[in-house]
């Protein structure tokens, strides 16, 4: 039977959805709802929510008028029109959450149906950044127009007869104009084959709508239809993972596209009754191992790519997780995401993290140590508990051509009890240039923003054919070692080999020794050591630096002979437009050779 006629059959057959598949009491969530109100272990996320209503309250909603709507065009900016966009989603959820947990509230549901009504009359759900230039902008879907629908269709099912008919009818006419038509028929769309967050969320988007909205037997075909585009975009997405199940775009973006891959497989493990079960994948487990292996201790994260150097967990998606797979560790709490946390206000997560949270389950302090190496990606992340602290150690190989690409191979980061000494800037502000031609010009995507080596005066380059090859790996509960190739990250005829080497020791205070030897064809004229730093370093002595973060210090010891050291500071514009400080600390060499080898060694030490 062919693959079409399978997902008719199936669809055909398929029971809708109820309120009762959310909750483990059924009762339509009341009894779910009454119990949070209550429960002292949920006061802290319900008076947070409860804040941000009596906040909103006094706030009048503002509009997406066209002079925001155009900045994006005009001067290339996004922040003034997401701004009031994602406001207008956390009303949204603030008002659906606090109808929940107080129905006898008329002043929580009069404010949730008018920002149901608002956002039923915006004039697109896209974002202005994500209009493309050659469709009409109704038959755009993109992440925050299929994220929007999927918030409008759970909301209709979770409200149900509460919701005013009027509200109801016209989400659903929404849903169907601005996500089920233009999937089934203005496609193909760009993101329907990338291997990234996009197909994972907005396919995940709309075939989540489709679950909770096509209940009659007469849809049964179009839902066949979507759910059959849909898996095949979840196909996709999932080659976008090596068999490590890292996450090349970084934590932030595992967060955001396995978690609708998660959502989506959850409502269609539910509604076809099991019989469709995307979790009993192998690869699928992998992927969800991944976070618990990206923190470097405490808030710090491997950052690798377009992430946040600080990170949070989504209780719901972890918890829901860890239920699962007996090797993903629920999080320690002191992770857990404030509900407002996430400046794009998504409601999907912000559901789950109320109704997936188990708050019987308590996780450890901190994730478990472990030498964690993702062989496709090329990654290596060490984290230990020693003196006191955890300590972390992260590096990457991989490509210059992955997505939310930086050029940063043989990048590395240190860190210590909770404090970053060596860094990655992580993700930019978010504009027009940031993913044009001028990306590279940033300092957190170019690779003069990572600790790498400028040669001649050139940077890494990008593009899939830049890229690392792992010579060497090991680990012990003593030491880590990788070794990388790294002379296909530059656009250097001149150069023959580059060869950088990890030495990390996991002692009660560990070190980390590095040494990188470059070959050339003759001598080049200028090769410059960079590393990046958010601490201005302190000189000591001829040929030592330190780092000082409370009680604790990271000194770098070179040879002065050889090299000579300048430490410049630097700023960026953070992904929240935010100019951030951070140090350029340069090791040029003083006089070069066709054959090089430069050595240094970093070590913790207590003040």
């Amino acid at each position: 039977m062919a693959e079409h006629e399978e997902w008719e059959k199936l669809a055909e057959g398929l029971p809708p959805l109820r309120a009762d598949d959310y909750y483990p009491e059924g009762e339509g969530g009341t009894a779910f709802w009454k119990s949070l109100r209550v429960d002292p272990d949920a006061q802290t996320e319900v008076n947070v929510i409860r804040t941000e209503g009596e906040r909103l309250l006094c706030s009048p909603s503002e509009e997406l008028t066209y002079s925001l709507f155009s900045l994006f065009a005009v001067q290339g900016s996004r922040l003034e029109y997401e701004r009031v966009y994602f406001e207008k989603r956390r009303r949204l959820n603030t008002f659906a959450f606090l109808s929940l947990l107080e129905p006898e509230s008329e002043t929580y549901e009069a404010a949730l149906w008018d920002a149901i009504w608002a956002i039923s009359s915006e004039f697109t759900w896209c974002l202005p950044a994500h209009v493309d230039a050659n469709r009409p902008v109704s038959e755009t879907i993109d992440l925050f127009s299929a994220e929007t629908g999927f918030a409008l269709a759970e909301l209709s099912l979770l409200l149900g007869g509460r919701l005013p008919e009027l509200l109801r009818v016209r989400i659903a006419e929404l849903v169907d104009e601005r996500l089920f038509r233009p999937f089934l028929e203005k496609g193909p769309f760009h993101w329907e084959e990338l291997t990234n967050n996009w197909s994972a969320v907005c396919a995940g988007s709309i075939g989540s709508a489709a679950l909770l909205l096509m209940e009659e037997k007469r849809d049964h075909a179009r839902l066949a239809r979507i759910l059959e585009k849909t898996e095949r975009s979840m196909s996709f997405y999932l080659q976008g993972f090596g068999e490590d199940g890292a996450c090349p775009e970084g934590l932030g973006y595992w967060n955001y596209g396995f978690g609708y891959f998660a959502y989506y497989a959850d409502l269609l493990l539910k509604r076809t009754g099991g019989q469709r079960d995307w979790f009993r994948e192998d690869k699928v487990r992998r992927i969800a191992g991944f976070q618990q292996k990206s923190f470097m201790g405490g808030r710090l994260v491997a950052n690798f790519s377009d992430t946040q150097p600080y990170g949070s967990v989504h209780p719901g998606l972890s918890h829901y997780l860890a239920a699962r797979y007996a090797e993903v560790e629920a999080p320690p709490a002191s992770l857990h995401a404030d509900y407002r946390e996430d400046h794009c206000s998504r409601w999907a997560p912000a559901l789950r993290n109320l109704i997936w949270r188990d708050r019987a389950v308590e996780g450890a302090a901190e994730w478990k140590d472990g030498d964690f190496v993702f062989r496709d990606a090329g990654w290596v992340i060490s984290r230990f508990t020693a003196a006191g602290g955890t300590f972390g150690f992260a590096a990457k190989g991989g490509h210059n051509g992955e997505s939310h690409n930086h050029n940063d191979l043989g990048h590395f980061m240190l860190a210590g009890r909770g404090a970053f000494f060596l860094s990655d800037l992580g993700c930019g502000e978010y504009t027009r240039d940031y993913f044009g031609e001028a990306r590279y010009e940033y300092d957190c995507n170019g690779s003069q923003g990572h600790s790498v080596p400028i040669i001649d005066g050139r940077y890494q380059q990008e593009g899939t054919e830049r890229s690392a090859t792992v010579v060497r790996c090991e680990t012990s509960e003593e030491v880590c070692r990788l070794e990388l190739e790294l002379s296909g990250a530059y656009e250097d005829g001149n150069l023959r080999a580059f060869d950088r080497r990890w030495v990390w020791n996991k002692t009660d205070l560990p070190s980390l020794s590095l040494r990188d030897e470059f070959r050339f064809a003759e001598a080049p004229e200028r090769l410059t050591e960079r590393f990046v730093s958010p601490v201005r370093p302190e000189v000591t002595e001829a040929g030592a630096l330190r780092f000082a973060r409370a009680e604790l210090m990271l000194e770098l010891h070179y040879d002065p002979k050889r090299l000579e050291a300048e430490v410049e500071e630097r700023t960026y514009r953070d992904h929240y437009g935010k100019d951030t400080v951070w140090y350029a600390l340069d090791f040029r060499v003083r006089r070069t050779e066709a054959d090089l080898g430069i050595d240094f060694l970093f070590n913790f030490v207590t003040l």
